[in-house]
C-alpha cells in the first residue's frame, strides 16, 4: 500500500493547505483527497509541483507499506 505523508511535510514546512494549493495550482478538494490518502492516482507533474513547493523529495511524501494479510 502506498502511504501519502503530505500532511507531515506540510507541517514540517509550516505550510497550509490553502498556500500549497495556490503554489501547486490544484484545487483544495483534490489536494485534500491526496493529503487524506483517498487518492487512487496522482500525476507526476502534480508530484513534481508539490515537491518544488515543499522543497522535498518524492520519498518524503510517498512511502510503501506491504499489505497485511
Amino acid at each position: 500500500m502506498i502511504i501519502v505523508n503530505l500532511d507531515v511535510m506540510m507541517a514540517k514546512r509550516k505550510m497550509s493547505l490553502n498556500t500549497l494549493s495556490e503554489k501547486v495550482g490544484i484545487t483544495l478538494a483534490n489536494l485534500s483527497i491526496l493529503k487524506n490518502n483517498k487518492a487512487k492516482a496522482v500525476r507526476f507533474t502534480t508530484l513534481d509541483a508539490i515537491c518544488k513547493a515543499l522543497d522535498c523529495d518524492v520519498s518524503d511524501i510517498l512511502s510503501f507499506e506491504p499489505d497485511r494479510e
